[in-house]
C-alpha cells in the first residue's frame, strides 16, 4: 500500500491489495503524533452495493480533506485517514477492523457501513474500547446507550425509518385509521440489513390493524420475478423496499414490467440515491425514499467542499457533479458527525492534540448539535439539531421523503419526527434482551 506524508497525501489516489482486503483510497502515513487524528475509513467501492457505497465513501473522504485545509483541521489536529474495502463483505469488515483498531494509536471511531459488520464487532468495540457509529443503520436497540454504550446509531435507524414511512403512506391514505385491513409489503434484501426493519413493521401492523406481506429477495438481488408476481397477485397498497446497489433498480423495473405504481414504492434510505434511479429515467418516476434527515438537500457545507476540495484539483469524486448527491451528502453528514464528536471530546480533554477512542467515545455520547451550530457548519437546512445522552445514542430521528421526478429527486414532504412510543418499547426489549444474554449490566444513566 502506498503511504506518504499528510501534507501531500490530499486528493491522491491508489490500490492496492494485502491478502484479502483492498484499500481504495491511498491515505498518510499513520505517525502516532499529537498534531494528527486517526480515522479509519471502511469503504464498499466494489460489490453488488458499489453503486452506494462509492459516492458514500468519497462524501466521507471530500468532508475530511475539507476540514484539513479550511480548517487546519480540529484545533489544529490534522486528520489522517486509511480507506480499507470490504466489499460489503463482513469477514472482510471484521479483517479492516482488526486491522485499523490499533493504527494511530487507535482507531477513533468505527463507521462500519454495514449492519452485517456492525453485527461481527458489537462485542468487539467494549473490549478493544473503541466506538462504532452506524448513522441510519445497523443493530436499532443499540439506541440504549446504558446496553450499548460503544455503539451510536445516529440520527435514525432503521426502526425509526419504518415508522416514519408508514406515517406518510398513512397520510397519502387519509390517516393511521385508513390503515386498518390493508396490506403492506416488505420486499427486503434477505441479510441482516434487510431483516432490520421487521419488528418495528410487525409492531406497527398490530397498532394499526394492517397486514404485512414479508418478500424476502436473495442476495445480490437481481433475480425478483417470483416476488413482484406475488405482488400481482396479492395487492398490497404500498410496497416498502429494503434494498441497495444493484436490487434497488432492480426492483423498479420488476414492478414497472408486472404493473405496480412505482408512485406506490417506498425505499428506504440506501435505496434512495440518485443511481439507483437516475438510468431509469422516467421508469422510476414517481418512486418515493426516505431521506435521513434533510440529506436531499443542498448546504453551504457543500459549497465549502467544492471551494476548499474540488477548486483545489483535490476531489475524492471523478466529476465535482458529485457534490450535493444523495449518497455523497450523507457521507458528508457521518464524517461532520465524527468531528464534532473529536471536537467536543477535546473540550474535555484537551485542544490541539489528539484524542483516544475511549475519549471520542465520551463525545459521541456528549453531543449537542444546536441549530446555530448546524448554520455555522453549512449543515443548517440539511439537518435538525442532535444531543446525545448516555440512555440515547441516537439523538435525533427526523426525516423526509423524497420522490423521483423522472430527472432528479424532490423533497416531497415536511419534516417527520419517528413516533418514540412505538419505538422506544422496542429498543427497551431488544436491549434487555441482549444485556440479558450476554451477562451485561445496564449503566444508570441517572448518575452520568
Amino acid at each position: 500500500m502506498k503511504t506518504m506524508n499528510t501534507k501531500f497525501a490530499h486528493g491522491i489516489r491508489g490500490l492496492a491489495v494485502a491478502g484479502t482486503m483492498a484499500f481504495a483510497l491511498t491515505a498518510p502515513s499513520i505517525a502516532a503524533a499529537q498534531s494528527e487524528q486517526f480515522i479509519p475509513l471502511l469503504v464498499y467501492r466494489t460489490g453488488s452495493f458499489a453503486p452506494l457505497g462509492i459516492p458514500w465513501a468519497n462524501g466521507k473522504l471530500d468532508y475530511l480533506k475539507m476540514i484539513n485545509e479550511r480548517d487546519g483541521g480540529i484545533n489544529g489536529v490534522k486528520m489522517v485517514y486509511e480507506e480499507c474495502e470490504t466489499a460489503y463483505n463482513t469477514d472482510r469488515g471484521v479483517e479492516c477492523y482488526e486491522r485499523l483498531k490499533t493504527k494511530g494509536g487507535g482507531g477513533s471511531l468505527f463507521d462500519t457501513q454495514s449492519t452485517g459488520i456492525t453485527y461481527a464487532v458489537m462485542d468487539k468495540a467494549p473490549l478493544d474500547k473503541v466506538p462504532v457509529m452506524t448513522m441510519g443503520y445497523g443493530r436499532s436497540d443499540s439506541a440504549d446507550g446504558s446496553v450499548f454504550p460503544w455503539s451510536f446509531p445516529l440520527l435514525g435507524t432503521y426502526w425509526t425509518a419504518s415508522d416514519i414511512i408508514v406515517q406518510d403512506i398513512a397520510k397519502k391514505m387519509g390517516g393511521v385509521d385508513k390503515l386498518k385491513g390493508k396490506k403492506l409489503a416488505l420486499v427486503y434484501h434477505d441479510s441482516p440489513y434487510g431483516k432490520e426493519p421487521i419488528t418495528a413493521l410487525q409492531a406497527l401492523a398490530r397498532k394499526h390493524g394492517f397486514e404485512l406481506m414479508l418478500l424476502p429477495v436473495i442476495a445480490p438481488g437481481v433475480e425478483q420475478k417470483s416476488t413482484w408476481l406475488q405482488i400481482r397477485q396479492q395487492r398490497p397498497e404500498y410496497v416498502i423496499l429494503w434494498a441497495a446497489g444493484i436490487m434497488t433498480p432492480t426492483s423498479i423495473r420488476e414492478a414497472q414490467a408486472t404493473g405496480f405504481p412505482r408512485e406506490k414504492i417506498y425505499g428506504i434510505w440506501w435505496a434512495g440515491s440518485e443511481s439507483d434511479v437516475r438510468d431509469l429515467g422516467a421508469t422510476a418516476k414517481g418512486y418515493n425514499a426516505i431521506a435521513i434527515q434533510g440529506s436531499a438537500d443542498y448546504g453551504k457545507a457543500h459549497d465549502d467542499i467544492l471551494k476548499y476540495v474540488y477548486d483545489k484539483n483535490q476531489g475524492s469524486a471523478d466529476s465535482r457533479a458529485e457534490v450535493g448527491t444523495v449518497a455523497h451528502t450523507r457521507g458528508m453528514m457521518i464524517q461532520m458527525l465524527t468531528v464534532e464528536a473529536i471536537r467536543t471530546a477535546q473540550e474535555k480533554y484537551g485542544k490541539g492534540k489528539a484524542v483516544t477512542p475511549e475519549q471520542v467515545r465520551w463525545g459521541l455520547e456528549n453531543l449537542d448539535i444546536s441549530q446555530a451550530r448546524l448554520d455555522e457548519l453549512g449543515f443548517g437546512n440539511l439537518m435538525r439539531p442532535v444531543k446525545t445522552s448516555c440512555a440515547d445514542h441516537m439523538g435525533s430521528s427526523w426525516a423526509r421523503i423524497i420522490t423521483w421526478n423522472g430527472d432528479k429527486y424532490e423533497t416531497t414532504s415536511d419534516w417527520y419526527e419517528a413516533d418514540m412510543s412505538v419505538i422506544d418499547p422496542l429498543v427497551k426489549a431488544g436491549a434487555d434482551k441482549y444485556a440479558k444474554e450476554k451477562g451485561i449490566t445496564p449503566r444508570d444513566c441517572s448518575k452520568e
